[in-house]
């Protein structure tokens, strides 16, 4: 152990945490020898960091370069920084990734920074700094969601986090009981975690290879609140849990990961649809959000509260009010018998059925690694500078899948798989 890792009083496992650590290299990014990894994270999961950092290096990694955001330079910002800075960001940084992902550099985030944090500042300042940013990052993002590198996220059971999903509990209590539910979530909690990753991905495949062989023209969801048929995309493909990515390497890109998705047709979505849990986005906690969808694009949208910011969303431009992704997720999932709501998508997203506004993935397309932007447009793919996931699923909830020829094959019965 070196100097840099003196033990320190936690309520965080390092057991745990270091295998966390070795999931994400492993599983999540497979990380090939000789590769680069970028890595961002927020500066409390250092303890995180420099274990990833490990195991990216016993993996073979060329060179790991970390970039750690705070929370105070944030707040900062926003009580300090002229009217102008609001719609800037800074460009250069994320062209410089893009570049970096051209050179085959693997990607990892690391989540857990506190989902209220910006909950006390000027919505217009959120709305503006978060479209600067989204338009900034366009060339990373390019990347990503088109798979063009092996890319992962995981969690670190920040403390502000921590609080928000156990207000009730002491600071080290609450850290240590998200720490937990990050970990049993994660498969780390197993004794080889890594084949417990290579089941759970087996059994992922199933569920994908069926859909696949289905070739369903939509998908038809109904209950409390909910008649929807989303259409899919001409070429869609199911996805879940591993992924081989264009540079040639399979990666889980989210831990946990209890979803098969697919690319919905960006014209073909018709009915309503009411949120099952609620939505927290950049420190609001948009609740009830019920939407109606005519050709695709949302002409209806309320909330009981955060209305006004899911308009917002809804404006961010010509993609955000149509879909980018459809994922089914059975109500027994483990994050959904956690009972908590974790106030972050990675987590959420994982415990319920969801769909997602905005952009598209282009592996969501049989042969997608070869497809241009315009050919994904022609099939029915969505292009955003946004992509916001919103939980749909439950356990009143079924899915029929509806064939070309008018054939309904039930897919969901009470919000689990029908088969």
């Amino acid at each position: 152990m070196t100097r840099m890792e003196t033990p320190q009083t936690t309520p965080i496992d390092p057991i745990r945490l270091d295998r966390l650590a070795e999931v994400g290299i492993r599983v999540g990014l497979n990380l090939q020898p000789g590769q680069d990894l970028l890595l961002t994270a927020p500066v409390e999961a250092l303890p995180l960091v420099r274990r990833i950092a490990v195991h990216a290096y016993r993996a073979g990694a060329g060179l790991v370069t970390p970039l750690l955001s705070d929370p105070e330079l944030t707040l900062l910002r926003f009580r300090e920084a002229p009217d102008a800075s609001f719609d800037r960001a800074a460009g250069w940084l994320y062209e410089g990734m893009a570049q970096a992902f051209d050179a085959n550099t693997a990607r990892m985030a690391v989540v857990g920074d506190d989902p209220m944090l910006l909950s006390a500042e000027s919505p217009d300042k959120v709305s503006r700094a978060s479209k600067a940013q989204s338009q900034a990052y366009k060339p990373a993002r390019e990347r990503i969601t088109g798979f063009d590198i092996n890319w992962n996220l995981v969690s670190y059971p920040g403390t502000a986090w921590a609080r928000q999903v156990f207000p009730d509990l002491p600071p080290d209590q609450a850290v240590a009981r998200l720490a937990d539910a990050i970990f049993a979530a994660s498969r780390v909690d197993a004794d080889d975690p890594v084949a417990a990753w290579a089941e759970h991905n087996a059994a992922l495949r199933m569920r994908t290879d069926w859909l696949n062989a289905q070739e369903f023209h939509a998908l038809h969801f109904t209950g409390p609140g909910t008649d929807l048929t989303v259409g899919l995309a001409d070429g869609h493909e199911w996805m879940g849990g591993a992924s081989l990515a264009r540079n040639g390497i399979t990666c889980n890109p989210n831990i946990p990961s209890e979803e098969v998705f697919t690319t919905p047709h960006a014209a073909r979505v018709e009915g309503h649809v009411r949120a099952t849990k609620p939505l927290s986005y950049q420190g609001t906690l948009i609740e009830d959000i019920a939407v109606r969808f005519e050709a695709g694009r949302i002409v209806e949208a309320t909330a009981s509260r955060g209305e006004e910011v899911l308009h917002k969303v809804l404006e961010s431009d010509d993609g955000a009010s149509r879909l980018g992704e459809v994922a089914l997720v059975p109500h027994g999932s483990p994050i959904s018998q956690s009972d908590l709501l974790f106030y972050n998508t990675l987590f959420d997203e994982n415990a319920a059925c969801h769909i997602a506004l905005g952009q598209c993935y282009a592996k969501c397309f049989r042969d997608g690694a070869h497809l241009s932007r315009e050919q994904i447009a022609a099939q029915g793919g969505n292009e955003s500078m946004i992509h916001i996931d919103w939980m749909i699923g439950s356990a009143q909830i079924d899915i029929d899948g509806l064939h070309a020829d008018g054939r309904r094959v039930p897919v969901f019965r009470r919000g689990e798989w029908a088969s």
